[in-house]
């Protein structure tokens, strides 16, 4: 899947040198632009879904917009992969199959109730974004420059499904989310 993608904006690493990393750090910075890719193709997914079920045309054009914008960090985080000498998730259908099958619930369940989803997801995201750029090797300055031009597009996202009149998600549906989403990150983090 990911080695289909193609980013229609310029890849944010475009013009930083590549870093000398030790094999440690290379295998860290791996393993979280894994997570970070196995993100995007959920989010694929997830988009893709709520698009097809939306019941009104701004919101369908809402998650379109999105899903195409996270198509360049798919093909952003794939590149970066490659370039660490490293590959994709093997689990890449069973994330995006489980993804797809939650975005039609989300979208079934309503427009607001659909947007809600995608701040919830925007704003977890957000925060574990925030911890890679933690994470990342201080030099890595290629795989920071992807996760802070990601990070501000899944900001945007969810400002923007928060102004078409997200509902507020019920919190034991907010810890489902995060149990799933420590699930996924734990296990595309090595496989």
């Amino acid at each position: 899947m990911s080695n289909v993608a193609s980013a229609s904006r310029p890849n944010p690493a475009a013009g930083v040198a590549e870093p000398v990393l030790t094999e440690q750090e290379k295998t860290h910075s791996a393993g979280l632009m894994r997570v970070n890719h196995v993100g995007e193709v959920c989010a694929q997914a997830l988009y893709a879904a709520q698009s097809a079920f939306a019941k009104t045309p701004l919101t369908r054009e809402q998650f379109q917009k999105a899903g195409e914008e996270e198509v360049d960090h798919l093909a952003w985080t794939a590149d970066r992969l490659q370039e660490l000498g490293s590959r994709t998730s093997l689990l890449n259908p069973l994330w995006y199959a489980g993804s797809f099958a939650l975005g039609t619930v989300a979208a079934k369940l309503g427009d607001p109730v659909s947007l809600g989803f995608v701040v919830e997801t925007e704003r977890q995201v957000e925060a574990h974004l925030d911890r890679h750029l933690e994470e990342l090797p201080a030099n890595d300055l290629r795989s920071r420059a992807i996760v802070t031009q990601m990070r501000d597009d899944e900001v945007a996202h969810a400002e923007a499904a928060a102004d078409l009149g997200a509902a507020e998600l019920p919190l034991p549906v907010k810890k489902v989310m995060q149990a799933m989403a420590k699930v996924m990150t734990t296990a595309a983090y090595r496989i």
